[in-house]
């Protein structure tokens, strides 16, 4: 049974992308076995923040059964989706990730969740060895005055975005008993990065 009562008050929020210079396709329709990848992180999503509603893409996932709306930023990459989840969220927390993250768990952002809810923060980011994680993050509705605020200033990068919000960041050891192969925040950028997603599926599916 799920565990409802870290999911009473969260959203979830997949921010739709769109067409990569480096894929040449929209990277949340590319299928692995047999389901677009934006499905299959809606499905993980909804499972756990019990809602999962995409920004941005309106014409072509609408199309896939998923609830779907536009971004107000559309030219403001994802730092113009996050603010657009937060002003369309009835929720505290709000789970938002990026729609190309194929190896996401339930595991992990079930523990994502219950972190937000123990924290005072306005946002629970993960730390990797490359820096912050922000397209897979927990955040609050009260910063949604300071994430506007820096898009109408112009900010586009999501880290400077979060310049004037009270961020609780998680270090790799408290996430890393949920990815031994380290691929949680690994995204698909390129037909190769696709492509090894399809092949560690396969493998998955036969272990």
């Amino acid at each position: 049974m799920r565990d409802t009562h870290h999911t009473e008050s969260v959203e979830g929020f997949i921010l739709g992308g769109g067409e990569s210079s480096r894929m040449g396709v929209n990277k949340g329709l590319l299928e692995i076995d047999g389901l677009a990848v934006i499905v299959r992180t809606a499905r993980v999503v909804q499972s756990v923040a019990g809602s999962a509603c995409v920004v941005g893409g309106a014409e072509l996932y609408r199309e896939l059964g998923l609830r779907v709306i536009a971004d107000d930023w559309p030219s403001a990459g994802p730092l113009g989706g996050i603010g657009t989840a937060l002003r369309a969220s009835e929720a505290e927390w709000n789970l938002i990730v990026a729609c190309d993250l194929p190896y996401l768990t339930k595991p992990w952002l079930e523990f994502l969740v219950a972190r937000a809810h123990a924290s005072v923060a306005g946002a629970v980011v993960p730390m990797n060895e490359r820096g912050a994680e922000p397209l897979c993050a927990m955040y609050h509705a009260r910063c949604e005055g300071a994430i506007r605020g820096a898009l109408e200033a112009g900010t586009r990068k999501v880290t400077e975005g979060l310049a004037q919000v009270q961020v609780e960041y998680l270090e790799p050891a408290e996430w890393k008993c949920f990815d031994s192969e380290g691929l949680l925040f690994k995204n698909m950028n390129t037909p190769v990065d696709y492509e090894e997603a399809k092949t560690r599926f396969v493998v998955r599916a036969k272990s």
